[in-house]
């Protein structure tokens, strides 16, 4: 690694990957070193526009394929925002090749098949992690402190958190999300994952003992071999009786927000996924009193507003450039953080056991048996 610096080798040219590559360049102790597309071309116009915002020195060269990138000895890591249909081939050959791993979600078409692209990268002394941002910010530590303090939430007794997005016009003809062949679990591994792994974190990663899943709506492509849900429901139960539901749609407008409930107050908070524009982030905890006076009923709602000093985007303290810092420092430890391969297969589970209920005629709740960890 030249200059303490991970270098990066980008798989794709997804929009998302814009992003990331900024978030590299304002990480601290990454860069690109180059992008590999099935097209040259589209490779080059990529690390063009991209140098244009956020400039690597040398400028990320281009690769004419996935295979060529990953062979590279000049490469140490890869960002993976490819199609979950082909992401675990992708996965797994990076692996093999000694390449250390962030791809996006969901991580795979099934549980079994992270199961394995696990396995290779432990055999392999990779480190994996999944493009989970809000992993990664200052508020959710913060959070985190609320949570087991005792006093501002008490016990948890429901995690409720929805994340939707109206989709535009051409969403459903030209977006992968809505083609079962490259996007299986549409909105449910679009937006629902960054549900189901909220809740897994405030219950510090206990897995549910019994989940419910419901699609609400779907769409079948002409192209695909069968329909995605664009809008679906979930219910999580726990031990102990704690309950979590979500919502996430691709019809419904943007909204994504997480409340907890506990037994001596709650924690909310209105932009858990993307926060809200700005230089702090926020959260929200209370503790509503009711008071009897005579003939007057007085309701306090004794809320209170929690602020990090965090951006939130496009800045080296923003969760995203956050995320690939933290990726390169325990890589440079020469380390693996085991948690976090850990927490994708937990999420895994718990979302495929949501649509295979879903898919159940018979009975909607079915038991989730830990598998691989």
């Amino acid at each position: 690694m030249e200059n303490s610096s991970l270098r990066w080798g980008i798989l794709g040219c997804a929009n998302i990957a814009r992003k990331n590559w900024k978030a590299i360049w304002n990480s601290g102790n990454d860069r690109v070193a180059g992008v590999a597309s099935r097209e040259a071309d589209r490779a080059q116009r990529f690390i063009q526009d991209c140098q244009a915002c956020a400039a690597f020195d040398p400028a990320p060269r281009v690769f004419a394929n996935y295979e060529e990138l990953l062979t590279a000895e000049d490469i140490d890591a890869v960002y993976i925002p490819l199609p979950t249909a082909v992401r675990g081939h992708w996965v797994k050959r990076a692996a093999e090749a000694g390449k250390h791993i962030v791809c996006e979600k969901p991580c795979a078409t099934s549980v079994a098949e992270l199961n394995e692209l696990l396995e290779a990268c432990r055999r392999n002394q990779v480190q994996f992690l999944d493009g989970v941002m809000f992993m990664h910010s200052r508020r959710l530590a913060r959070m985190r402190e609320m949570l087991d303090d005792g006093q501002t939430v008490g016990s948890i007794r429901r995690i409720a958190s929805a994340f939707c997005f109206r989709a535009a016009e051409g969403f459903y003809d030209s977006n992968i999300r809505a083609q079962s062949h490259l996007e299986p679990y549409g909105c449910l591994g679009d937006l629902g994952w960054y549900c189901i792994r909220f809740a897994l974190w405030a219950m510090n990663w206990k897995l549910p003992v019994r989940v419910k899943g419901e699609v609400l709506s779907e769409f079948k492509h002409p192209a695909s071999p069968a329909p995605v849900p664009t809008e679906f429901s979930g219910e999580l139960l726990f031990e102990g009786g704690v309950s979590s539901s979500f919502f996430c749609s691709f019809l419904t407008d943007t909204e994504q927000w997480a409340h907890v409930s506990g037994t001596r107050g709650f924690l909310r908070l209105q932009d858990f996924v993307l926060p809200f524009a700005g230089r702090e982030t926020a959260f929200d905890t209370g503790r509503p009193t009711f008071e009897v006076k005579g003939c007057d009923f007085e309701m306090r709602p004794n809320d209170r507003r929690w602020s990090v000093e965090e951006s939130s985007h496009g800045d080296a303290s923003a969760q995203e450039s956050r995320l690939f810092h933290n990726f390169a420092a325990q890589v440079q430890t020469g380390a693996l953080n085991p948690l976090w391969p850990e927490i994708a297969l937990k999420t895994q589970q718990v979302m495929e056991a949501c649509r295979n209920s879903a898919r159940d005629e018979h009975s909607r709740q079915r038991p989730l048996t830990p598998k691989g960890g």
